[in-house]
């Protein structure tokens, strides 16, 4: 049996090593990449100029995300009242102000203190743009026609804190921040379903199943429920890894990342390290679709699931290992707690 502490662990430490595998590729085609790294392409982990297994903004926003969620999770308790999606905002904000972009938000916590989040790891335009607008987005009032991966890439911790149809829900509320476009907040309200099922005793083919379900509810959903399905028929098909994802796009926008994800987790489901490997080998959003491919997976098998030197060796193991803990606990009444998590 996966504990529900390893499976934190796996979804939120799952999610940095496949982001930090695809990180040195993330903007090279495949024949580049095969030039590069051999035939089979890159296969393990590699330190940057900082000598670090650098994350990029894919996991620093996962982060931020998790902060979000606490920090609500704090108010909500102690002052009886909380809107989510605004208490996750203005952790992006915070999230914004580590990227060098000044704005009018409380800079306390543990999370903002951490020295390795206050580096640019190429962050996306858009959410760059929309956090800088002065604006929330929400589906409702769009604030643009995003549907990049912006979204989708930093969402899965939703999953782990609520349950199946209220992460769906929160998870679209929290990419619709940033991406106003269905399919932009869809695929992360998706990918936070799939996230929750798991952690509740679900099968990966029945999380991803139930997802679809619930995605199909909503409108304007047709595009990114027709690439989930079209991605589980994959996995039955005979046709390459290569043929597949390059049928499901190259993960650039929300939903092609997460169909692409879905892919690869379900057809090597109990194999981590081929599913990542598989995951960032292609042309497009490397790191993106090698993120969302280790948070899921990371969540179904837990922290014993993944090779152990890339537990080790990935930039800010210990953190995202400490944030696991903390959202196994969801709140702490003490001073300690507030301070590191406080409740606005």
């Amino acid at each position: 049996m996966v504990t529900l502490l390893e499976r934190y662990q796996g979804c939120l430490i799952g999610g940095a090593i496949g982001d930090a595998l695809g990180w040195p590729v993330e903007f090279l085609r495949l024949d580049e990449i095969k030039q590069k790294y051999g035939p089979q392409g890159i296969t393990q982990l590699e330190k940057g100029r900082s000598n670090l297994v650098e994350i990029t903004d894919d996991t620093q926003m996962t982060i931020f995300t998790v902060e979000g969620l606490l920090r609500a999770e704090n108010r909500g308790r102690n002052k009886g009242i909380v809107h989510i999606p605004e208490v996750v905002y203005r952790s992006y904000l915070r999230w914004l102000n580590t990227q060098g972009v000044n704005s009018d938000v409380e800079k306390d916590g543990w999370i903002y203190s951490i020295e390795g989040l206050h580096t640019r790891r190429a962050p996306g335009n858009t959410c760059l743009d929309a956090l800088m607008s002065g604006k929330m987005g929400t589906m409702e009032r769009p604030i643009n026609n995003s549907k990049g991966c912006g979204g989708v890439m930093r969402t899965a911790p939703i999953g782990l804190l609520y349950k199946k149809e209220q992460a769906f829900k929160l998870g679209c509320e929290s990419a619709a921040i940033t991406h106003g476009h269905p399919s932009g907040y869809l695929s992360a309200g998706a990918l936070s379903y799939v996230i929750a099922a798991i952690v509740a005793g679900e099968d990966l083919d029945t999380a991803v199943e139930q997802a679809l379900e619930e995605c199909v509810m909503y409108p304007s959903s047709e595009e990114c429920s027709q690439l989930i399905k079209k991605a589980v028929a994959l996995t039955n098909s005979d046709i390459s890894d290569l043929q597949a994802i390059g049928s499901l796009g190259e993960g650039w926008v929300g939903e092609e990342a997460l169909a692409i994800s879905i892919y690869c987790a379900l057809k090597y489901q109990n194999d981590f390290q081929k599913a990542v490997i598989t995951a960032v080998n292609h042309n497009g959003d490397s790191d993106s679709t090698g993120a969302i491919t280790g948070n899921i997976l990371g969540a179904y098998l837990g922290l014993k699931g993944m090779p152990e030197n890339w537990v080790k060796e990935v930039e800010l193991s210990e953190e995202l290992t400490q944030l696991a803990h903390d959202l196994v606990k969801i709140y702490e009444d003490t001073e300690k707690w507030h301070q590191k998590y406080p409740g606005r």
